[in-house]
């Protein structure tokens, strides 16, 4: 088995973890700087501006990056008829944050092909990948490119099909994590196996190197993480919660006031199973029971979501966290990976 560190250009086997919506380019450079993969999530990012953010990481680091995007399942819905009928039902948050119900879009997301083509021009270190198994044209090309391949899994049969896939490395990601569950073989209700039980199997199950993610927050996390077979963690909810991250303080105030049983699984604010704080509008829309199909919400919610955030209006925001948010106290991604590099081994 390769060693992570080798494989990726990096000194230390720490990823941070890719935020669709709330990546920034400083908290990426600061990882990457320190000697860990720095990930940057590009969902819903175009052909522009993924080559923009690009170019801001290399002017911000001349240390390895990775890219992360989302690949297609089949499943996702087009703007048609029913927008309107999607949108209505969320005219109450429209209106407190006094923007108009959105027109019907052209598209809700990217092409894979438009994103896939600025990334091979931008020439990340790594192409990660959530929500399935890279074609063997991304994969090959990818290596023609001298970009490693990450795949994600959240179950033992999913690395198992990564693995066969041709990836580099697999995240063995557990229902600790935050935001969204990125299973595809089986319902991600049906694939929230814990962090403890997973990365062990999956490290007897495949000959490539295991990152351990979810509930990883401090030495002890990773520590923990390597003793299971791990040959790295990504880290997520710890780095969100600092300066450098695109959080605003009311997403950070929720990941230091949520206690590890206090964290939901719901498809209120994306149609999509993803863990974070419960906070007015989950609530209200769970109990409306009119969740849109992804992508339709969560572009819908993204509307009024995007003005909350300016706003700091906490209740009207995507509050993701994992359940190991009470352990993220720091306040800076220096302290935060120097606290998770004293739980590495010797």
């Amino acid at each position: 088995m390769s060693d992570l560190r080798d494989l990726l250009g990096i000194r230390h086997p720490i990823v941070l973890a890719p935020f669709g919506g709330l990546s920034s380019v400083e908290l990426t450079a600061a990882v990457c700087e320190a000697g860990g993969l720095g990930s940057y999530g590009l969902y819903g990012y175009d052909g522009a501006r993924i080559r923009t953010t690009a170019a801001a990481l290399r002017e911000a680091t001349s240390a390895p990056f990775a890219l992360n995007i989302w690949l297609p399942t089949g499943d996702e819905v087009e703007p048609g008829g029913e927008h309107d009928e999607y949108a209505a039902a969320l005219d109450a948050y429209f209106t407190e944050v006094g923007i108009e119900r959105p027109a019907r879009p052209e598209r809700y997301l990217p092409s894979l092909d438009e994103q896939l083509e600025a990334i091979w021009q931008a020439a990340p270190a790594a192409l990660s990948v959530v929500f399935g198994v890279p074609s063997r044209e991304i994969v090959d090309e990818a290596h023609r490119r001298g970009i490693g391949v990450i795949g994600t899994a959240t179950t033992v049969a999913e690395a198992r099909a990564l693995e066969a896939g041709g990836v580099d490395a697999i995240v063995a990601t557990g229902a600790e994590a935050a935001g969204h569950r990125v299973s595809f073989l089986r319902a991600a209700e049906e694939s929230l196996v814990g962090l403890v039980s997973l990365v062990p199997q999956v490290a007897d199950a495949v000959d490539v190197p295991v990152i351990a993610a979810g509930g990883i927050a401090d030495r002890r996390g990773v520590a923990a993480a390597f003793a299971l077979g791990a040959s790295g963690v990504q880290v997520g909810t710890a780095f969100l919660a600092t300066r450098e991250s695109a959080a605003n303080d009311a997403h950070r105030a929720a990941i230091r006031s949520t206690a590890a049983d206090e964290s939901v699984l719901t498809r209120a604010m994306s149609g999509r199973l993803s863990r974070g704080a419960r906070n007015r509008v989950v609530t209200e829309i769970e109990a409306s029971g009119a969740i849109a199909p992804f992508p339709a919400q969560n572009w819908l919610t993204g509307r009024f979501r995007a003005v909350a955030g300016q706003r700091g209006l906490g209740e009207l925001q995507s509050l993701w966290l994992g359940q190991s948010a009470p352990l993220a106290t720091r306040t800076t991604a220096s302290e935060v990976f120097t606290e998770l590099r004293a739980g590495i081994p010797a």
